[in-house]
Formats: structure tokens, C-alpha cells, sequence
């Protein structure tokens, strides 16, 4: 257990208490919910994309009163517009700032250390909580320096697990509004946790498969080196949308501050139905591509390129695509899959050459 505990501490890059529950992510969403806000609280949501809309319809049910600065799914949290709302809250009415790190809906990744350095600029004491379902061990994320108040996580994203563990990561200020809030839980509750965690142990029967799971999975992300596995994940993604713009196709996001280095969504031209697309790819070449939800439903398909995902592994993936955009006659112009191998290639330029001929 302890092993677990401490190994995820450096994924999130925090030196305070990560909690582990045999949930999905949603499970760990209730649980930031539940250990830190009361019924009535005001909180301040960005409506980035569908997972950003599920956990503020989650927080509306446990009577937490949401605001929820809308988006147009094509770019992640505005800090600017957090600083203007927070500034005007002179009450300081509003308890926590909510905000999904990498929107696995649009792949737009929102930039935490800057929403923080907005919400110090308007001397605000709201919590910060973080979604980084789809991020952690993908994407920079840095708990403590950012100072977030709870992170949330789970193991089927970044983990390269199956799904059933979630994560909260929390901070000496979260574990202080835990002791104060008026919020009923018990299967969720942090300090039941925190107890027998201090041993290594767990108040109730553990995942222990997937522990087993996570213990490889910590070991591979740090064997490799946390900065090494985020360049290679911006790497892959810049060689898709590389492919995506010879296409002539669209990428979702529209503010390359927020791309995702996860995955990529792929905006069909008008007139072309993405779900039919990724059924031609799947019957083709049984390849599964992810699909547009809620609001995009339909007219996005999306190419993932994160966790145990290399060169090679996204080249067949991008060659799929393109195969499957001929075969179903969307307009595009051939070639992507060149000009995405031609980035990859380029990690290699500036190393010493394979072979030196010595001049004689």
C-alpha cells in the first residue's frame, strides 16, 4: 500500500496525501465534492467540453450552487475570465473554482498554473479543484506548485490501466474546509482513509489486482522520466495535427496555447457524418476511434496518442485515418501520414550521427 501511496504522490507531483478509492473517475469527482463543499456553497465552474458539464451536473445534485462560465468546447479555461469573476467577488461568495485539466471530449488541455496565478492576482481564497482524469502521467501537472487543493485522477487514462481506481490528491487547505463542511459521506470520506493509509493499509477492501497494476505502472513512468513522457506526448500530438492540417481537415481546439497533448479531435467537413466515418475505419481496419459526445456528437472523431503510445503505435494509427478517410470518400489530401513521419523524424536530427566517417 504505502508503495502505491508514495509513488503516486510523485506522478502528481505533490508531496501531500493522495487517497486512493476503488472507483472510476466519477467516484473521485463526488469525493472532492463531498470532503470539501456544503449544500448552498457557491462554486465557479468553465464549461469546457461534455466532462466539464457532467461534474457540474453532479454538483448541482448534491445542492452546491454552480456557476458555470460558458464555452464554446474549442479551447480550454479562459484564467483571464476566472481573474475578472473572482476579482468582482468581493464577499468571497464563491467557494471553489472547478476545472477539467484536458478536456477528453475536445482535446483541449486548460492552463492550470496560469488559472492559479489569476486566482492569487485577485487575492482570492476559493479552493482549486482539478480534474486531471485524462491527463495525469500525460500532460505537465504539478500539484503543489500550482497549488491545488484537490486533484482528481483515476487509472484507465494516463495510468495505462484498466479503469476502477480514483485518485484525490489534496492539500493541507482541502483537509481543513474536510473537518468544517456540512456534506454527508461515508464510503468517500478522506479522513476515514487517511487513517489506516498512514500504514499502508485501507479502511475497506482495496483494488488489489489493479494496485498491483499501478505499482508497474508508477515504475514505468518515472523509469522513464516524468519530462520525457510529457515531450513524447507532445511530440505525437503535434505530428497528428501535422497530418490532421495536410488533410485539410480541422482540429477542434482552436487555441494552440491549449492543445492537447493526449489526444487530438478531428472536425469532419460539413456534410460528413464522423460516426459513419469511424464505422468504415472499425469494419476496414478494426481500428476504434473515439467519438464525438453531447454537443459534438457526430461531427468529431478523435485519435488518442496517450500512455503506452510511441512513434510507430501513432503511425498506424494516423495510416487507419487516412485509409479510412479514401475508402469513405471524405475529401482530403492524401500525404498526412508523410508529413507526420517527417516530424517524428526530426526527435532524431541534432544527435550525433549512427556512423562518423573519421577524414583520413
Amino acid at each position: 500500500g504505502r508503495t502505491v501511496l508514495e509513488g503516486s504522490q510523485k506522478i502528481f507531483q505533490t508531496s501531500g496525501p493522495v487517497i486512493i478509492f476503488p472507483s472510476s473517475g466519477t467516484g473521485a469527482w463526488e469525493a472532492a465534492i463531498v470532503n470539501t463543499l456544503s449544500p448552498g456553497d457557491l462554486v465557479l465552474m468553465v464549461e469546457t467540453g461534455h466532462f466539464a458539464t457532467l461534474w457540474h451536473n453532479m454538483a448541482k445534485r448534491w445542492g452546491v450552487d454552480v456557476e458555470f462560465i460558458p464555452g464554446d468546447w474549442r479551447r480550454g479555461a479562459d484564467p483571464a475570465a476566472i481573474e475578472q469573476r473572482l476579482a468582482q467577488d468581493t464577499s468571497h461568495a464563491v467557494k471553489a473554482v472547478m476545472v477539467v485539466h484536458n478536456e477528453t471530449s475536445t482535446g483541449a488541455t486548460s492552463r492550470i498554473g496560469e488559472i492559479r496565478t489569476a486566482m492569487d492576482r485577485a487575492k482570492h481564497p476559493a479552493l482549486l479543484m482539478v480534474d486531471t482524469i485524462s491527463s495525469l502521467g500525460s500532460a505537465d501537472y504539478r500539484h503543489d506548485e500550482w497549488k491545488v487543493d484537490v486533484s482528481i485522477s483515476c487509472s484507465q487514462k494516463g495510468f495505462m490501466l484498466p479503469p476502477g481506481l480514483g485518485f484525490n490528491a489534496i492539500s493541507e487547505k482541502a483537509r481543513a474546509a474536510s473537518k468544517t463542511n456540512k456534506m454527508p459521506r461515508s464510503y468517500w470520506d478522506w479522513e476515514e482513509m487517511l487513517k489506516p493509509n498512514a500504514k499502508g493499509f485501507f479502511p475497506y477492501t482495496p483494488a488489489t489486482n489493479l494496485l498491483y497494476g499501478l505499482r508497474e505502472a508508477i515504475a514505468m513512468l518515472l523509469e522513464e522520466g516524468l519530462p520525457n513522457v510529457f515531450a513524447r506526448h507532445q511530440r505525437l500530438a503535434a505530428a497528428t495535427r501535422a497530418a490532421v492540417n495536410h488533410w485539410g481537415l480541422e482540429v477542434l481546439c482552436q487555441e494552440p496555447k491549449d492543445f492537447s497533448p493526449v489526444l487530438t479531435a478531428v472536425l469532419m467537413p460539413p456534410g460528413y457524418d464522423a460516426d459513419e466515418f469511424r464505422k468504415i475505419v472499425l469494419e476496414n481496419y478494426n481500428m476504434s476511434l473515439g467519438s464525438g459526445l453531447s454537443k459534438v456528437a457526430g461531427k468529431v472523431f478523435r485519435i488518442g496518442h496517450l500512455g503506452e503510445c510511441n512513434e510507430l503505435t501513432l503511425l498506424a494509427a494516423l495510416t487507419g485515418v487516412e485509409m479510412g478517410l479514401s475508402v469513405a470518400g471524405v475529401p482530403h489530401r492524401a500525404g498526412g501520414v508523410d508529413v507526420a513521419m517527417k516530424a517524428l523524424e526530426q526527435r532524431h536530427q541534432g544527435n550525433s550521427p549512427l556512423l562518423k566517417v573519421v577524414g583520413h
